[in-house]
């Protein structure tokens, strides 16, 4: 496509330079190749794109789409009411190109192993081509269906909606021929008025399809069938379907065909069951269905960040392999910079539909354009065309050759992406930190969720301190803050030097405030560019007398809070000390709501705002410029617009937890375990410490491998907290140990190696609060260091 041929397509006024093909579109300066074949979408929302045009026009991109007159030579620009209609336009004109069969997937839950498991199920007979991760956004969408080419027999694309009116735009860009409706829930609740209007939304994306797939016995399948009856293929547990389907220990029977898998639980059963019956409806038969069921493990269905042996960060991407998939994991792998030096470990690429020579020599372009400094290749495709790569490089012909002869790694980046067929799981765990069964596991599509909520409470001049203290809440210091750089937050805030200089030695350079800083530690502030919170007379004396070149200072002024900060009668003398000491640099001056959460103490956060804009008007003005004015935590930020000043405060928010219980906020971590032994105890006997965990009756109790050393308080043994287990909360039964705890599961069939979740959604923060009698912030911060972080991006 010539950038002349936008015309046809959009209408708006178009300004030509030089008609280049394009190939590629982004929104986002971060993840920008600087081709010349590249277009920059820029759209003006909240964090409005046309900031961004002249980095990306610095990085060499040359065709926009913007909304807005912008001032640019020497480049191609077209101005549209709406870039992003506008980008969905150009793509489903791209669409109408390929007339091939396109399955649409939407629902709540469980559409990215839908696609993911349909596209493995279908590529035994099909080149396919599907959304890479869970690309299902309005921009996303579009974006993933501009990869479809000429190769291509078979698309399948998931479509992701939270509010009314966006999935007729989506329904323009995929035009499934397709459908299939995985279940109706409670995820992306928030935009709906009520159950109804939402199904009725999400099975607007079928529109135009020919067939739709969906369960009939469930409670909405009524709905389903009013609203697109005449067309529905529908499959059932019951009877009266098209495809009637039994579960049985592991094999699914979908009309007297037998399929075997791997999956046991009924979450995975019915979204393997929807995939099947895809792929059946498709036209593959029943030994290529069973082919690729073979090829499906239940392993993530998403990228994985995990701390590695030598300290090393591996990125998790193992469970499928694409040119598009690989680029997302590069891009997804730039925000996080822990270590300088990056390594891919990658499978044979199947399904491209390219010449292995062209295809490799894509992706040689791809890592040497994105700096990766070491190649681990894997598979005799990748490893025949060897002399293609430019880096350095290493080859193994599978993966069984290279866990035998596995190179050292230390202190890298390293990104494994594989086809199924290769198991590159297994290297993984060769690769990963020692640890127990015990997992806490920090989603960052929750903290982007999260964080957007707070933002676009702001307004667009209005900056954002985001504190990643006590290891980011519990969540791991170094990967929360790495997130937040990437969000391009405006600084970062700690309660101790050396929280602030472990961020500095991995890859942190944006402003870090520290909010307790020891007079022995400001020897290193200028060393590494930190800002002291400076919160008394004397405390400022030893500030001075420690630095010749000093480095700038937030103070601290106390107007009710009572803990660390300047009182109003020290006003004077530090005004005289400023006065005596201009070389000092104010970033910014402060003040800590008490109870902006509350409207019980509304009246006293008024007069704390009031006292705080005196004191700072009369330092400011002594200053004769006017530092950073900051007052608002998470709760302020939803309360007290009138007092976002020139910058917030973001801290437990950022977690889930709204203190001023306004916001829809996703809970962003999930502490999980598993069953180390189940074991079955007679009436009468007694279980751990004490002997206080008396069985009453004949019962099973399982053991988990975490304990009050792991942050699960010795206060919720004896059945004051529940564990989600084998579907049901259970009781915790005798005292929580160490290193263990004991749980009752007396008929619950639970077995030796099942996942046990100790908080997520079931159980939630809140409720092992309340049985603590505490608060959230306590739970998660509480979670010990040794156990294992795991982040996940759906």
């Amino acid at each position: 496509m010539l950038f002349s041929d936008l015309e046809k397509i959009l209408s708006g006024k178009i300004h030509i330079h030089e008609d280049l093909s394009i190939q590629q579109f982004s929104t986002d300066t971060r993840v920008l190749s600087g081709s010349s074949s590249e277009v920059f979408i820029a759209s003006h929302g909240k964090r409005d794109g046309h900031l961004f045009i002249d980095e990306a026009f610095k990085k060499g991109v040359r065709n926009f789409i913007v909304e807005k007159p912008i001032k640019l030579k020497d480049c191609n620009i077209v101005e549209v009411a709406n870039s992003i209609t506008a980008f969905q336009k150009i793509a489903a004109n791209h669409r109408i190109q390929f007339p091939i069969p396109i399955v649409g997937i939407t629902g709540s839950n469980g559409k990215t192993t839908i696609k993911e498991w349909l596209s493995t199920l279908l590529s035994k007979k099909y080149f396919v081509i599907k959304n890479p991760k869970s690309y299902n956004s309005q921009i996303g969408v579009p974006l993933s269906v501009m990869e479809i080419q000429g190769i291509h027999e078979v698309g399948v694309f998931e479509a992701g909606i939270s509010q009314v009116g966006e999935m007729e735009n989506l329904e323009k860009v995929i035009q499934p021929t397709l459908g299939i409706f995985t279940t109706l829930g409670n995820a992306h609740s928030d935009g709906f008025k009520d159950d109804a209007e939402k199904l009725k939304e999400k099975l607007m994306l079928f529109e135009a399809s020919e067939k739709v797939i969906y369960r009939k016995d469930t409670w909405y399948a009524g709905m389903i069938n009013d609203q697109i009856g005449a067309k529905t293929i529908s499959w059932s547990l019951t009877d009266g379907a098209d495809y009637l389907v039994k579960w049985d220990r592991g094999k699914i029977l979908v009309n007297e065909k037998t399929f075997s898998t791997g999956f046991s639980n009924g979450t995975d059963l019915e979204n393997a069951t929807h995939a099947i019956v895809g792929a059946l409806e498709l036209g593959v038969k029943q030994e290529r269905i069973q082919e690729g069921l073979d090829l499906i493990k239940p392993v993530p269905m998403r990228l994985e960040f995990k701390k590695g042996i030598n300290d090393c960060f591996l990125l998790d991407d193992t469970y499928n392999n694409d040119l598009q998939g690989l680029k997302v994991a590069i891009d997804y792998l730039d925000s996080h910079k822990q270590n300088k030096k990056k390594t891919l470990i990658l499978s044979d690429i199947l399904q491209s539909g390219k010449e292995d020579k062209e295809l490799y020599r894509q992706v040689n372009d791809l890592l040497v354009d994105k700096k990766i400094d070491r190649l681990i290749g894997v598979g005799p495709r990748i490893s025949n065309c060897k002399k293609t790569f430019a880096i350095k490089s290493q080859f193994f012909e599978s993966s069984d050759a290279l866990l035998a002869h596995l190179p050292e790694f230390e202190h890298e980046m390293i990104i494994l992406k594989g086809a199924r067929d290769f198991a590159l799981e297994r290297v993984v765990r060769r690769l990963e930190q020692r640890t127990h069964g015990t997992v806490l596991e920090v989603n960052f599509e929750a903290l982007q969720h999260n964080f957007n909520q707070y933002r676009n409470l702001l307004s667009s001049e209005t900056k954002i301190m985001v504190m990643v203290k006590a290891n980011a809440y519990g969540s791991g210091i170094l990967e929360v803050a790495n997130f937040l750089q990437h969000q391009r937050i405006d600084r970062l805030g700690v309660a101790y030097v050396d929280e602030a200089i472990q961020l500095r030695k991995h890859g942190i350079d944006i402003p870090i405030m520290i909010m307790n800083p020891d007079v022995e530690s400001f020897h290193d502030f200028e060393r590494y560019n930190l800002e002291a919170e400076i919160f008394s007379l004397n405390h400022l004396d030893h500030f001075i007398k420690s630095s010749t070149n000093y480095s700038p200072i937030h103070l601290k002024i106390d107007t009710g809070m009572h803990r660390l900060g300047f009182n109003e009668e020290d006003i004077p003398e530090l005004i005289k000390v400023l006065k005596m000491n201009p070389e000092l640099k104010v970033a910014g001056i402060f003040t800590h709501f008490a109870g902006s959460e509350s409207d019980t103490h509304d009246d006293f956060t008024k007069e704390q705002a009031k006292k705080f804009e005196t004191i700072y008007n009369q330092i400011s003005d002594v200053l004769k410029y006017q530092p950073l004015k900051h007052a608002c935590n998470s709760s302020g930020i939803v309360r007290w617009p009138p007092y976002h000043y020139d910058m917030v405060r973001l801290g437990i928010g950022l977690h889930g937890f709204d203190p001023s219980g306004q916001l829809s906020l996703k809970p962003t971590s999930q502490l999980k375990s598993i069953v180390s032994q189940v074991r079955t105890l007679k009436k009468g006997e007694t279980v751990g410490y004490s002997r206080n965990g008396l069985v009453e009756k004949d019962s099973e109790v399982a053991i988990l491998p975490i304990g009050y050393e792991d942050g699960f308080l010795r206060a919720f043994g004896n059945g004051k907290a529940k564990i989600f287990l084998g579907g049901k909360l259970c009781p915790t039964i005798g005292n929580v140990c160490m290193d263990m705890l004991m749980v009752d599961v007396t008929g619950l069939q639970v077995k030796e190696g099942d996942e046990a979740i100790i908080f997520g959604n079931t159980p939630s923060i809140q409720d092992l609060a309340s049985w603590a009698d505490t608060i959230p912030y306590e739970i998660l911060t509480n979670i010990s260091s040794r156990v294992k972080r795991v982040f996940v991006w759906e």
